[in-house]
Order: structure tokens, then C-alpha cells, then sequence
């Protein structure tokens, strides 16, 4: 087990000097701040910054691989839309966008992915299971009808995996191939983000394309291993990357938090909408609490 924390260590350590000497310290782009519990989301393709956009493109779709049809040089899938899988009510965004993947994850090493542990629980379900890049609308109306073969990757093992309770929840992934098109991201290596640190994440809600939702902070941080902060994310979401604002760094993973949707009075399906500073937050996993980043060897 030594031998493989060290590996890991390596690679990591590898993908995040890579990443923090070239891009370095950046601004999100000037959206209008919102409060929590509206919707914040925003399409890849509507953020100019570069060194955002190259970090969102180290995200990925976790994809059932029965939801994918093999083609000739890819794949393709059923565009099931998110308003007829949930019902939603006419003026929820994003209602006629295809919702796919059941969680998302982030690329932390050339062949390494972090996610949830609740995402990926042990290898079958690992095994079962294809890791997406560029799910991600390229223009307004413009949603991806396939996938090339090199953008969709396999579990090769799982390198490592907790859940408990209300505490930790991250599993560490090697995948059957390095990824070469892209770089993994930066992540906090020590200590935990202060009280009101920005934020951002990076993922996939209800299985939708690529979404970026800023305007975040930090509430509070839990000795369990977890911060709580009012981002605004949804089911699929779990195994996002969640960024430091200020430094351009992971600071965690995405797990759990308020429940996303309600019944309206006219019997379709909203959002759940708080006051900023209301409702229980949304709870993420400290990435220095998974092994082989925090030098702790993977089981």
C-alpha cells in the first residue's frame, strides 16, 4: 500500500504544480451575485475567463455505460430532457437541456478521478460506470449529440473510498488510460479555507451539461472533514469540484445539502429557493481528507 500512496503522491503532486505555475491567481467573470437557493447556473460556454474554462474542462459526467450507444469513433446517448424526466414547471431554466449523468468528478492526476463516495461505492458499480469529458453546451442551443472515443474513460480500480454518515464522502478512481487533452486541477494540499472564503463549483446538476455556479461562500467548516457553504447545486452534482475563488484551487468535493426540488401549487416541479444565510448549506468534503493527497495510503 506504500508503494501505491506514493505513486499517487507523485502524480498529483505532478498535475498540481503543472497547473498552479501556469495559470496562477484569476477572477470569475462578472456575474451578478445572487442569493442562495436561486439559480446561479451558468453555461461553459458563456464564461470568457481562460484559466476558469480550462479547470471547468478538467470536470466530468459520471454516465451509467448502459446510457451510452456505442458508434462508429464514439458514442451516443437518449437526449431525454430534464423538465419531462422531472416534470418541471415552464419557467425553470435549463428545462429542455438533456439531463445524463448521475454524478460528477474532476481529474486530479493523468489518469486519476475524484468523486463522491456515494457516486462510486465499490468496483462494480465503478465498473459500470463512464467518466465524460466536454458534456458541456458549445453555444446557445448547441448540446453535444455524442461524444468522441477519447473524451469517455473506464474504471480501471478503485484506488480508495469512504462513507461515513455526515462526515467524509470521496472515492478515488484510476481510470484505463491517461488523459492527455487537459491538465488536472489544483488542489489544496494543507489547512481549511476561512469563513467566507468565495467559492465556486463545476458539475453537473440533475445530470445536465457543464454548469458554473459562483457567487458562494463558506459558512463554517467541520471537524468531520467537511465545509458547509450556500452553493448552489443540485442532485448530480454530487463529486464536483468545488474551487477557491482566491487561489484557483480545489478546496473539496461536493456531497450533499437542501433538497433540490418541490411541488408547486399548479402541480409541477421547482426549486427549492432560501434566503442566503438559510436553510442547511451544502456540505463539502475536504480534499485533503482523501488518501494519497493528504500522503494517507489508499486501502
Amino acid at each position: 500500500m506504500k508503494g501505491i500512496v506514493t505513486i499517487i503522491a507523485g502524480l498529483l503532486l505532478m498535475g498540481s504544480v503543472a497547473q498552479a505555475s501556469e495559470f496562477g491567481f484569476y477572477t470569475f467573470p462578472d456575474f451578478d451575485k445572487v442569493i442562495y437557493g436561486d439559480d446561479d447556473r451558468v453555461d461553459l460556454y458563456q464564461i470568457s475567463n481562460p484559466n476558469w474554462v480550462s479547470r471547468a474542462r478538467s470536470t466530468v459526467a459520471l454516465v451509467k455505460n448502459s446510457s451510452l450507444r456505442p458508434v462508429e469513433n464514439g458514442f451516443t446517448y437518449q437526449q431525454n430532457t430534464l423538465g419531462q424526466r422531472m416534470g418541471l414547471c415552464e419557467n425553470e431554466r435549463f428545462r429542455e437541456q438533456p439531463s445524463l449523468a448521475f454524478c460528477s468528478g474532476f481529474l486530479v492526476a493523468p489518469n486519476m478521478m475524484v468523486t463522491a463516495g456515494h457516486c462510486i461505492q465499490n468496483q462494480s458499480q465503478c465498473n459500470a460506470t463512464s467518466f465524460v469529458f466536454d458534456f458541456a453546451l458549445s453555444g446557445q442551443g448547441r448540446v453535444p449529440a455524442g461524444f468522441p472515443r477519447k473524451n469517455v474513460y473506464r474504471c480501471k480500480q478503485v484506488l480508495g473510498q469512504r462513507l461515513v454518515g455526515t462526515g467524509e464522502d470521496w472515492a478515488i478512481v484510476e481510470i484505463d488510460r491517461a488523459v492527455t487533452d487537459r491538465r488536472p486541477l489544483p488542489l489544496r494540499r494543507s489547512g481549511v479555507p476561512e469563513v467566507n472564503t468565495p467559492l465556486a463549483v463545476a458539475g453537473h446538476p440533475s445530470g445536465l451539461p457543464l454548469k458554473v455556479a459562483a457567487g458562494a461562500g463558506v459558512r463554517s467548516v467541520n471537524r468531520s472533514g467537511y465545509l458547509v457553504a450556500n452553493l448552489d447545486t443540485y442532485g448530480g452534482n454530487s463529486g464536483s469540484a468545488v474551487f477557491n475563488l482566491r487561489t484557483g484551487n480545489v478546496e473539496g468535493i461536493l456531497v450533499r445539502g437542501e433538497r433540490d426540488y418541490q411541488r408547486s401549487r399548479t402541480g409541477c416541479t421547482q426549486s427549492v429557493r432560501c434566503e442566503n444565510n438559510s436553510c442547511r448549506g451544502e456540505d463539502v468534503t475536504l480534499i485533503t481528507r482523501v488518501c494519497g493527497i493528504n500522503g494517507q495510503p489508499c486501502n
